[in-house]
């Protein structure tokens, strides 16, 4: 009998609060939420299909391309689903352990896209400041190896935080004030001590965009560096053309990331509606503007992507 107790101090569901303040609004909010998130899968599906079907894509960048489209798919879907279950049918119960399963999923791919815009830094890197040795250094394998370490290190980091929370008893209610299953909202409706847990995820928030965006400075240096070493301005441009949608990728997924950290800073006694924005739209942003960035920015899936629709406008005709 106290065995059972013991295992059983989790509640069966928690209930997700959505954006406090803002609940009468909540229906007029899911219309940006929807499109966002109708753009980002529509978006990178699209490329992960262009990148399959042309083999004149299967390089370096386009394979890092593909599966950053992967990650902002899964990061998406993690959390934007329920959450517009919750604005539309005010669905507001998830599971225990179900939550925690977003929770594990939505910052494991995170994690993982951070990994994988400084992947796409090292390939700029080696194609601007070693063009002779780009296909030897990044062949197939290494490439593969990248993905496989980037997933890896996610997977780690994150595995401790569901049994972390496993273990607590949950006193202080079950209503998480947040539109999905985020670490430090579930946390704050425990009991007991949580310093471990509020070290560990400041650790790691701090050793990922430390150590991703100080490597990924670096490698921006080293390719400033080339370019201006390059004799004529067309050749320059050029090269550091091929870096603009990077960088775009670099700021959409970075920038809220620092300003939801200086806001929760800085701004402590704002609404608690106006920091669980910040996270949303931290969540949406980088998914729905990647594939808009690289379609843009870059030739070959520009001309692939109305290519596409070209085709199918004359077999219409």
């Amino acid at each position: 009998m106290l065995a059972n107790n013991i295992t059983s101090t989790h509640p069966v569901t928690f209930l997700l609060m959505g954006i406090p303040g803002l609940e009468h609004l909540h229906i007029w909010i899911s219309i940006p939420f929807c499109s966002a998130y109708t753009l980002a899968v529509l978006g990178n599906c699209t490329l992960l299909f262009i990148i399959q079907v042309d083999s004149a894509l299967h390089e370096p960048m386009y394979l890092f391309l593909a599966m950053l489209a992967a990650i902002d798919l899964v990061l998406s879907s993690s959390t934007l689903p329920k959450m517009l279950a919750l604005f539309w049918f005010r669905d507001r119960e998830i599971n225990f352990h179900a939550c925690l399963v977003q929770m594990f999923f939505l910052h494991s791919f995170a994690i993982m896209e951070s990994a994988m815009l400084l992947a796409m830094a090292f390939d700029r890197y080696v194609a601007i400041c070693k063009p002779l040795h780009y296909t030897t250094i990044l062949t197939k394998s290494l490439i593969i190896k990248i993905g496989l370490a980037a997933v890896t290190r996610a997977v780690t980091l994150m595995t401790p935080l569901p049994f972390l929370l496993r273990r607590f008893h949950y006193c202080r209610g079950t209503v998480i004030a947040h539109c999905y299953c985020e670490h430090m909202a579930v946390v704050r409706l425990a009991c007991g001590d949580t310093r471990f847990n509020n070290i560990y995820g400041i650790a790691v928030a701090m050793f990922i965009v430390v150590l991703d965006l100080l490597f990924v400075i670096l490698s921006y240096i080293f390719i400033l560096r080339a370019v201006l070493q390059l004799a004529s301005q067309e050749a320059r441009y050029k090269a550091f053309g091929t870096c603009v949608s990077h960088i775009g990728a670099i700021l959409a997924f970075y920038t809220p990331v620092v300003i939801s950290s200086v806001m929760h800073r800085v701004a402590r006694q704002a609404a608690p509606h106006v920091h669980i924005l910040l996270a949303n739209f931290y969540l949406l942003f980088p998914p729905m503007v990647n594939p808009i960035i690289y379609g843009v920015k870059t030739k070959q899936i520009r001309e692939r992507v109305l290519g596409l629709f070209l085709r199918k406008d004359v077999k219409g005709v």
